[in-house]
Formats: C-alpha cells, sequence, structure tokens
C-alpha cells in the first residue's frame, strides 16, 4: 500500500481481489520490508507463530533492508487483511507488498 492510498480503499480492493481469485482456505503468500534490525524480524515473525507459517528471509545486496516472505494457510480474505492490520500497527516502519 503507497503512503498516497486511503487504507480503507486499499483493503477493501484486496479484498475483492481475494475472492475472485482464489478459493479459501488459501495458502497465502505475505511480504514485507523492514529494515535489517533483528528485532523488527522477530516482531514480524512472532505474529505469525502457531499458525503453521513457513518464514524465510532476504537480505538486500547493500544489507540494509530485509525481505520477509511468510507463506502461510488462512481460512478467508478478512483473515489476510486482519493480519496485513496487525503487522503494521506492531512492527514500526514495515512496508507491505
Amino acid at each position: 500500500m503507497s503512503e498516497k492510498q486511503n487504507p480503507k480503499e486499499f483493503y477493501e480492493k484486496l479484498r475483492t481481489q481475494l475472492y475472485e481469485t482464489a478459493i479459501w482456505p488459501s495458502e497465502y503468500l505475505y511480504k514485507f520490508i523492514v529494515k535489517s534490525d533483528n528485532k523488527k524480524i522477530a516482531e514480524i515473525e512472532a505474529l505469525f507463530n502457531n499458525i503453521g507459517a513457513v518464514i524465510n528471509t532476504i537480505e538486500s545486496k547493500n544489507g540494509k533492508y530485509t525481505s520477509v516472505s511468510v507463506h502461510v494457510l488462512m481460512k478467508d480474505p478478512d483473515a489476510v487483511i486482519s493480519k496485513y492490520k496487525e503487522v503494521a500497527e506492531n512492527v514500526e516502519g514495515v512496508i507491505s507488498l
């Protein structure tokens, strides 16, 4: 979500797209970018604990940022959006892709 985009509109559009493109429950891939800080990465990982998530991290070439990919089975688009909001509220400076 870009900074100029209205969050409510963004999430409504995402919800519609998710309902149209998948059969739920479905495997979903979250992608986040954070500054390369073990604490921030751990905060993201903690939000996906105990739900069967497979988490991979890749540091940028210069080591300044880390990409965090989370593969997880989600029950419906509302659960996907809820998790995006939870990450945004709990991890300062995270970029959701």
